[in-house]
């Protein structure tokens, strides 16, 4: 059960207060925080961005198209995160659906991509109205958070998974990685002025140099991104395939776990704001053809994983900042990820998911309604979509009617 409780009436917790002084964010941003956001940043730079070039790979998108599109998922987006992190002081780190790329990309094999665009923005404009009607807050309130954080914890399992086979199928780069973690961990004392993940970053990136290192130029497709517009085309065929799943994946799968792993952390993310705010960002920057923003949970669950809750938001706000370098040099970071070994990317991955990984299991799994949680966790982990949404959601709705059916004499 949360350990925040929800929030009621109608008001949207549209109004931040505690705004906090340039001085302040910058004395909360520690060497932890710094590396949580760091962390964070390298994580949402590698796995999620592949997903964007294959995506874009199944439209043919040009080479101009995909600098745009990762230009828009960076920089606008780290820009939003500064914002709302600052305004509510709370972590609040968005980016894009992931779910939701491999969806446009399943469909740029017979929609063009103006339709596609089209999609994104009629996207846009139910997200924000769902926030402004505060649906989108009770929704969250309704949903059991045992039952959400199953879904977070089948998300987040082949992050662990990726680890354990990294460090079997690649040891010389991934297993140094996982003995600097431990090591650094545990040592209390070395550990709180260098944190275990930053350590292993710095240990895998030795070992790359000394496997070989990178496998291609980092330049070779530029450096600096060229944001272009790019308009729209309405089609009922792209409106009745797209804008529901879309909608979906940000309102419910993405943003729910980013809601879950913040409150699990005692945080009160304020969901109806979040849910404007991705609304009003996937409306943007869908001009410059990126897909629709989310209060992403994996970068959120990184960016609280350790520190004192009440300097979290400093680094979210150092996450958004770094984001922002990300989508101006966009090209030559996608080169520098596209040329590391995937090794490096599924240990440090891994390693960073352990504690979000560990906390969502034990709040999934510590009241004696387990098995509507665990229906969820076994749909989400089987990975299957139905009716173009994916299986996080479907998770949740499964989850729920088990519980709703078998559990209801337990107290909840």
């Amino acid at each position: 059960m949360s350990t925040v409780p929800p929030t009621t009436g109608r008001q949207l917790d549209l109004v931040g207060s505690g705004r906090p002084s340039p001085r302040r964010v910058l004395a909360d941003l520690g060497p932890r925080e710094f590396a949580n956001a760091l962390i964070a940043l390298v994580f949402s730079a590698t796995g999620p961005v592949a997903v964007i070039l294959a995506a874009g790979g199944q439209g043919e998108l040009t080479p101009a198209q995909l600098s745009s599109w990762i230009f828009g998922v960076f920089f606008a987006n780290g820009l939003l995160t500064i914002i709302m992190s600052w305004a509510y002081r709370t972590p609040l780190a968005f980016f894009w659906t992931i779910p939701g790329t491999v969806i446009v990309g399943n469909s740029l094999g017979h929609l063009r991509w103006s339709e596609v665009l089209g999609a994104y923005v009629v996207t846009g404009v139910v997200i924000l109205l769902v926030g402004l009607s505060g649906l989108a807050r009770r929704l969250m309130d309704w949903i059991p958070m045992p039952i959400i954080m199953a879904m977070v914890a089948g998300v987040f399992l082949r992050f662990g998974l990726g680890l354990v086979e990294a460090v079997w199928t690649s040891a010389a780069v991934a297993l140094p990685m996982a003995v600097a973690f431990l090591a650094v961990g545990a040592v209390p004392r070395l550990a709180r002025i260098v944190p275990p993940i930053l350590a292993a970053m710095i240990v895998g990136i030795a070992a790359v140099v000394v496997a070989g290192g990178l496998s291609r130029g980092i330049i070779d497709d530029g450096i600096i991104a060229a944001p272009m517009l790019q308009s729209p085309e309405f089609t009922l065929r792209a409106m009745t395939e797209l804008v529901v799943p879309l909608a979906i994946t940000v309102l419910v799968v993405q943003n729910g776990q980013g809601i879950a792993v913040l409150r699990a952390k005692g945080h009160r993310p304020p969901v109806s704001a979040c849910a404007v705010a991705c609304g009003v960002w996937s409306l943007l920057v869908s001009a410059i053809g990126a897909v629709s923003t989310c209060l992403t949970g994996p970068t959120n669950a990184l960016l609280v994983s350790s520190g004192e809750r009440s300097r979290h938001y400093a680094a979210a706000i150092a996450n958004g900042a770094l984001a922002l370098v990300v989508g101006v040099v966009a090209p030559a970071f996608v080169g520098l990820i596209l040329g590391t070994p995937a090794a490096f990317i599924a240990a440090l991955g891994g390693l960073a998911m352990l504690a979000p990984l560990q906390s969502a299991f034990v709040t999934a799994f510590r009241t004696d309604r387990a098995l509507g949680p665990l229906v969820c966790l076994l749909v989400t982990v089987a990975d299957v979509s139905l009716l173009g949404v994916s299986a996080p959601f479907w998770g949740i709705v499964l989850g729920m009617a088990v519980s709703a059916l078998l559990e209801r004499r337990h107290p909840a």
